[in-house]
């Protein structure tokens, strides 16, 4: 993969950097194939200790929803009885469990066996945390009390290792590493796939099979590329979802989602003239239709669960249903119901959203392993696992074709030099873009720059 490519000895052929005549041109990828060679030696020598991180807690992130299942069972499950008490009254009971929050949602049990979750604001929480106290359907009595973040609703120890995916928890700074991992993940993937394919085609062989009849680097060069093809559009999937939670690349994102009108559509729900709040938690507050209305009316329209019935904003505002089924097929619609009149106010169905919105949505739950349920996490599951095989591999190859003493060496320097214009300025074009829009990759990309220049300049002193 890394030798050296030659120039024409074409008579005529002009020694200029950057020309050539139309006789005696090459292909752009004869001189562009090292470019990519090198690039992906520093991104996979560099970056995929960054990899290698996601992928190990990606594997458990993906692993989380059923260690959840299995740690809060006496707060997610109930023995299953006959009828389910009043919604009504199972939210008294929580809140007499929990008398210092102030109720902001519930979410009724969607099947037999399962407890009904209510969501309390209280004050001491972290922004976007809510107290969830867990209620027996058929006996109000409480199950348990524990915290619950973001719009997931995951539990202490999904939260636990969703905050080690995402900043090993430690907070903001420790974004900096998974925004470093999704950056470069597609152009590693990308830059892989492109070598591999030309390498196969070259050979005239199948680039998804590894040669069964290879021993030592070309048979672990076989595997890394027959594994990295079968990955490639999995990694490209989690490079682009992950760099929408990223704080760089991720508010460029937003940018352009804003500007193209791919953000996720909102409920229009109008202020109505009367009070809108759940007596017990406003004192003096008039009269207004109770949760059991709001969940009936939300029966009458054809909402099946499982459902999450927030409580009114604020002063004349409606209560917000919004369906939270994230498998497949997805179940995603909200309406809203008047407090006074308890009428369907708003509706807006998941089928009515942007295609462009349909994918971030689609995109974000495949990466959390909400899509498709258990059958998605496994196949997650398998993509880290295939990541850090590929991680391992490229460095258990590179580390047996290492010079004795030293350590393993880029391609031959000075390649770009031989590209010709028409596919310089246009690669030359993409990378300031992508520095761009991709503030980590620009930064590191200056630093490999710097490190093969060093390592130049050092090479010819010696």
């Amino acid at each position: 993969m890394t030798s050296s490519v030659g120039m024409s000895s074409t008579p005529g052929a002009t020694d200029v950097p950057g020309t050539a005549s139309p006789r005696t041109r090459r292909p752009a990828w004869t001189d562009l194939r090292p470019l990519v060679v090198r690039l992906h030696f520093y991104a996979g020598l560099l970056v995929a200790p960054f990899l290698l991180v996601a992928a190990l807690t990606g594997f458990l992130y993906a692993a989380s929803l059923q260690i959840e299942k299995i740690v809060y069972a006496h707060e997610l499950t109930a023995p299953a009885g006959r009828t389910p008490l009043p919604l009504s009254q199972q939210v008294t009971a929580a809140q007499a469990a929990q008398p210092r929050g102030k109720v902001s949602a519930v979410q009724p049990a969607a099947e037999a066996g399962l407890t009904t979750r209510v969501l309390f604001d209280a004050p001491g929480l972290p922004a976007g945390t809510r107290l969830a106290v867990f209620v027996d359907p058929y006996t109000a009595g409480v199950r348990g009390t524990l915290e619950s973040y973001g719009s997931s609703g995951a539990l202490p120890v999904r939260a636990w290792i969703s905050g080690l995916h995402r900043h090993l928890n430690l907070g903001e700074p420790g974004r900096v590493y998974s925004e470093l991992a999704a950056s470069w993940l597609w152009v590693v993937a990308l830059g892989g796939l492109l070598l591999w394919l030309a390498r196969r085609r070259s050979h005239r062989r199948l680039a998804v099979v590894p040669e069964r009849r290879t021993i030592g680097s070309r048979r672990i060069l076989s595997w890394h590329g027959s594994i990295g093809v079968w990955t490639v559009l999995g990694l490209l999937a989690l490079s682009a979802t992950g760099l929408t939670w990223s704080t760089y690349a991720g508010a460029n994102v937003g940018t352009v989602r804003a500007a193209l009108g791919w953000q996720t559509p909102k409920i229009s729900a109008a202020s109505g003239e009367h009070a809108a709040h759940h007596p017990g938690n406003h004192p003096g507050s008039a009269p207004v239709i109770g949760v059991d209305h709001v969940a009936e009316t939300a029966k009458r329209a054809q909402m099946p669960g499982p459902l999450e019935i927030a409580w009114p904003a604020a002063a004349g505002a409606p209560y917000l249903v919004s369906q939270i089924d994230k498998q497949w097929p997805v179940h995603l619609d909200q309406i809203a119901v008047d407090s006074v009149t308890g009428q369907v106010s708003a509706r807006l169905p998941f089928a009515d959203y942007p295609l462009a919105a349909k994918l971030t949505r689609w995109g974000i739950d495949a990466h959390m392993g909400l899509l498709f349920g258990l059958p998605g996490q496994i196949m997650l599951m398998a993509l880290a696992a295939g990541l850090v095989t590929l991680i391992v591999l490229g460095y258990r190859m590179w580390w047996r074709r290492r010079p004795r003493g030293g350590l393993p060496l880029p391609p031959a320097r000075g390649r770009w030099r031989r590209l010709h214009w028409t596919t310089l300025a246009p690669l030359a074009l993409l990378t300031v873009i992508a520095g761009v829009f991709l503030p980590l990759v620009g930064i590191s990309l200056a630093a490999f720059l710097i490190i093969d220049v060093l390592r130049g300049r050092r090479a010819r002193a010696v």
